[in-house]
This record gives structure tokens, C-alpha cells and sequence, in this order.
């Protein structure tokens, strides 16, 4: 049988990068995807300045809006509105012409994609690792990639542990000209009555994407959340176009990204920002490096550089997650101020990471006195809501 030298089992951002990174190297590569491109996924969709940098040169953005203005409010009440005056802060995508547009690039670099080709099991020794399909097929590789999701057989393959799971709820809503332009290169940020949850809007032309997330095993509570949200911005009587929802899973801090020749990226290895779960640019960026390592024949060195390059920055997420799951309110209060203000700017941008945003004085200085400080009661509205 042929034994391909990289077979990567998932189509979206974090598998393409890879196979493109790898074929672009001269790494003779195959992509096997469950779905067929152009195909839904449940996501924001919005995209910061480091998935832009990760891209660039690869793909044009398919953008269907930038966004220079973000309105912040807290469970509904208490909102203003910041605008970034030097330009867009985020570009906002649909994830099946996204993806699409990486398959593109990938096929270009000379990856082959097979489409509607599930793995069932994943199987290795010292030599060469088999894959085996829902329709009985065997492929053979000499290394893997695993980019099929934070559920997906690589990830269970090579072991990965979550320290962190979130429920997220999504919908499309199509919307009317009055209201594509009242959301105009301006998004929501709600900060929620559940510990470390918040709601979105996204506009992307003739629809908004709308969604709320919140820790597993408050599904209900979550439900609700959605409902009131959907319900606040007056748009309870839209028809969704899609309505999903999906699990976000982060890593421990010590979780494997490799067994042998089968290495884990993006979702399926739990890379994503704690805080914001913002997984695209981990993806992308994850990928590439695991591209890299296969093509210059130094697997350990995958570990090596999501240690060095990624992991900083989800720790510092992690620290901002349990000081917000605590003080949605003061995170809120934060954001109103120069500094704060400042620092999720030049995240958006890709110009700072969470690791060096809560390394500057201002905020090392707040997370400190929010240590400090006795723990809030809950509002009436949060018990209310039990």
C-alpha cells in the first residue's frame, strides 16, 4: 500500500495551515475531511489581527465586515460604546468561505482533500501510523496530524486533557437593511449573569451572528441567557438561519500534543484563549508550526513551540477568566478606562498578548486589588435567573 509522508485528519483552519505549511515544504500530504467545503460551523467568526498576520499572503479575506466600534454592556445594563478611531479592530467572516478559501490555498500548495472521509480509529507503531475510514478503508502515514476537533478520535488517540469546557450557543439571523445598519462595523459584548459567561453580535452584512457561551452544565441557564439576550435586542421575531451550538475545549497546562508520529492542533489539542475562547488564530497558528516540525523531520519541536509561543498567552487568559468569572463588573468598570480600553485594543489588533496585557502595571495593579477584595454577593437578577 502507499504510505503517504503526512496524512492530516481535519479541513478546517488548524488542518490546512498544516497541510499547506508541509506541502509548501515539499512533504507529499493528504487532508481528510468529514464534511464537504463549503460547509456551517458554529463560530463568531471574528477574526484579530494575529489570524489576519497568520494568513496574510495565503488567502484573501472574505470579510464581510470591519469593526472599529464596540459597544460593552453588563448583563444588559450599564453599556458605552468605545471607537478604535486608527482603524478596523476586527474582520468578521463566515466560517464556510473562510475555510473554503484555506482549502483553496491548500489545494494550490499541492495537498490532496479528500472530502466525506471520516476516521474511525487511529493506530501507530515505530514505523507508520494507520488510519482507518468509516467505509473500511486504510491509509497509512508516516505521521499524523490531528485538526478534527476538540471531540475527534486524534485527540482521544493521543490523550488530551480539558481543564476547561464551555457550552456555546449560536444563530444566524438574517436582517433587514435598518438593521444591517445599525450594527455597521460595531459589535456587543455582554457580559453575562453566569460565572465566565458572555453574549456577542456580529455583523456580517445581510445577517448578524448572535451567541452566547457559558460553562458546561448550565445548559438551561444558558438557554435563557440566549433567549433573554435575543429578546433585549429586539430580536426575538428573526427566523434563524442556523441555530447551533457546539463545545469549546481547553487544554490543562500539561496536556500531551503528541504520542509518537500523531500530533494534536488547535481544537482537538484544546488550543484556545481561556477568557474570550477565541480558537481561529490558536488554529492557525498551532497548524503551521505542526506543518513545519513534520516537514523538518523535529516532532518534539511542535511541543517545544506551542510551549514557548502559545501557552504564555493562554495562561494569562486563564488569569483573566477567574478574575471575570468573579467581577464581571469590574472587568466591565476596566474596560470604560484609558488603560483598559488600550489593552483590548491592541489584543484585537494582534499587537499584545494576554500573557503581556496582564503583565502591565495598570492591570497587574487591578487583578491584584480584585485578589484582594471580599467576594461580591450575586444580583437579584443572577439568583432570580437560578
Amino acid at each position: 500500500m502507499s504510505v503517504w509522508e503526512l496524512v492530516v485528519i481535519g479541513g478546517g483552519p488548524a488542518g490546512l495551515s498544516a497541510a499547506t505549511a508541509a506541502a509548501r515544504r515539499g512533504v507529499r500530504t493528504l487532508v481528510v475531511e468529514r464534511a464537504a467545503h463549503p460547509r456551517y460551523k458554529t463560530c463568531g467568526g471574528g477574526l484579530i489581527g494575529t489570524s489576519l498576520a497568520a494568513v496574510a499572503g495565503r488567502i484573501e479575506v472574505p470579510a464581510h465586515d470591519t469593526v472599529d466600534r464596540v459597544t460593552f454592556t453588563l448583563d444588559g445594563r450599564g453599556g458605552f460604546t468605545r471607537r478604535h478611531g486608527a482603524g478596523p479592530l476586527v474582520s468578521m467572516v463566515r466560517r464556510e468561505e473562510f475555510d473554503d478559501r484555506l482549502r483553496a490555498a491548500a489545494v494550490a500548495a499541492g495537498v490532496e482533500v479528500r472530502e466525506r472521509a471520516t476516521v474511525r480509529s487511529v493506530e501507530q507503531d515505530p514505523d507508520v501510523v494507520r488510519l482507518r475510514l468509516a467505509d473500511g478503508e486504510l491509509l497509512l502515514a508516516r505521521t499524523v496530524i490531528g485538526a478534527d476537533g476538540s471531540s475527534g478520535v486524534s485527540g482521544r488517540h493521543v490523550g488530551v486533557r480539558h481543564r476547561q469546557v464551555d457550552l456555546g450557543l449560536e444563530l444566524e439571523l438574517p436582517v433587514p437593511p435598518p438593521e444591517q445598519a445599525r450594527w455597521r462595523s460595531r459589535v456587543l459584548l455582554d457580559w453575562g449573569p453566569l460565572p465566565g459567561s458572555y453574549a456577542w453580535v456580529f455583523p456580517k452584512g445581510d445577517r448578524l451572528t448572535v451567541g452566547v457561551i457559558a460553562g458546561r452544565g448550565e445548559g438551561e441557564r444558558t438557554r435563557q441567557y440566549l433567549r433573554r439576550f435575543v429578546d433585549r435586542l429586539g430580536l426575538a421575531h428573526v427566523s434563524p438561519i442556523h441555530d447551533s451550538g457546539h463545545l469549546t475545549r481547553c487544554r490543562t497546562h500539561d496536556s500531551p500534543l503528541r504520542r509518537g508520529r500523531v500530533l494534536v492542533v488547535g481544537d482537538a489539542a484544546g488550543l484556545l484563549e481561556p477568557w474570550t475562547r477565541e480558537g481561529i488564530s490558536y488554529a492557525l497558528r498551532s497548524g503551521e508550526l505542526a506543518g513545519a516540525a513534520v516537514a523538518n523531520a523535529d516532532l518534539a519541536g511542535y511541543e517545544r513551540s506551542v510551549t514557548e509561543r502559545l501557552v504564555p498567552a493562554m495562561r494569562g487568559g486563564q488569569r483573566l477568566l477567574d478574575v471575570f468569572s468573579q467581577r464581571p463588573a469590574l472587568c466591565h468598570r476596566l474596560l470604560a478606562t484609558p488603560p483598559g480600553w488600550r489593552a483590548f485594543t491592541r489584543f484585537c489588533l494582534g499587537r499584545a498578548e494576554f500573557d503581556e496585557v496582564v503583565g502591565r502595571a495598570p492591570v497587574r495593579a487591578a487583578l491584584a486589588l480584585a485578589a484582594r477584595l471580599p467576594a461580591p454577593r450575586r444580583s437579584v437578577a443572577a439568583r432570580m435567573s437560578d
